[in-house]
């Protein structure tokens, strides 16, 4: 594996390849990372994977300085993998001046859910991934579905600025407690992770609630965000949505039986977490 940080050492190294596939990460990587990458093998050829913390993406109260940084393990795991290109961009490799440019995603979808909590958070994504495709020039690229908003605004401003990248989405791994595996679980205290998976089984609850013919939509989050506060949790939202758009189900979306998901995200301890469900 080639382990390159500037820009102009990426476009050398891929000049004339025209399969190239890409999966970009903030590192401390997992089993979940992993799995993006063997999918990534499916769609493409050679693999580049990409290691950098984006700074544009956290609030100014945000864990950007504890973020956990394992870079030789994540070598190892990339390695192991068969990854041909590692990017790993120090800040002034990729924002070697101002980024001033930003890519400001419609309100309607990034300024709700996560980015009604997370002011900012989809601007500074969509701008470091717009530039890292830039830098890579992927055919294909892989994203996982535990981060679900953030996947379809990618997929959104893909369409809409016609890049020649094709979204790739994947299934969310999961531990066999059922917790949506993310870097952010390791600052979870042994009696938190115990308690964790707990957000997947109130996501289960929500979607046989109404799989059940349960059309009373605001009452079934209500009751949802009750039942993890009363466990201890702070949750920010549990939201039943349509899958096509992220915006609430009307009446007669429900009657429909249009595609939804239930999607939330809640505090446990110092933790935030995030995931989500397709009904």
């Amino acid at each position: 594996m080639k382990i390159v940080s500037s820009i102009d050492e990426l476009r050398d190294q891929l000049r004339g390849q025209l399969r190239t596939v890409f999966v970009p990460t903030m590192g401390n990587l997992h089993e979940g990372h992993l799995s993006l990458i063997r999918l990534a093998r499916k769609h493409g050829d050679p693999i580049v994977a990409s290691i950098f913390v984006n700074r544009l993406q956290f609030g100014p109260n945000e864990d950007f300085d504890k973020y956990p940084r394992t870079f030789a393990a994540d070598i190892e795991k990339l390695e192991k993998e068969g990854v041909y290109v590692l990017f790993a961009p120090t800040e002034r490799d990729l924002y070697p001046e101002p980024q001033e440019f930003r890519v400001q995603p419609p309100p309607d979808l990034g300024n709700i859910l996560e980015g009604e909590f997370r002011p900012g958070f989809f601007t500074g994504v969509s701008t470091v991934v717009l530039k890292l495709f830039s830098c890579v020039q992927p055919r294909v690229a892989v994203f996982g579905k535990k981060d679900y908003q953030q996947l379809m605004i990618i997929r959104n401003m893909s369409r809409q600025f016609a890049l020649p990248t094709d979204i790739i989405a994947a299934e969310t791994w999961r531990a066999e407690d059922g917790l949506a595996l993310s870097s952010r679980n390791t600052y979870l205290t042994e009696a938190e992770r115990a308690e964790a998976p707990t957000l997947y089984a109130e996501l289960q609850s929500v979607a046989d609630a109404v799989r059940n013919g349960d059309l009373n939509v605001s009452l079934i989050e209500k009751q949802s965000m009750e039942r993890l506060a009363a466990r201890g949790w702070k949750p920010d939202y549990v939201s039943i949505r349509k899958r096509i758009d992220l915006q609430p189900p009307t009446a007669g979306d429900l009657a429909q039986n249009s595609p939804l998901i239930v999607l939330t995200a809640a505090k446990l301890g110092a933790t935030r977490l995030i995931d989500n469900l397709e009904i």
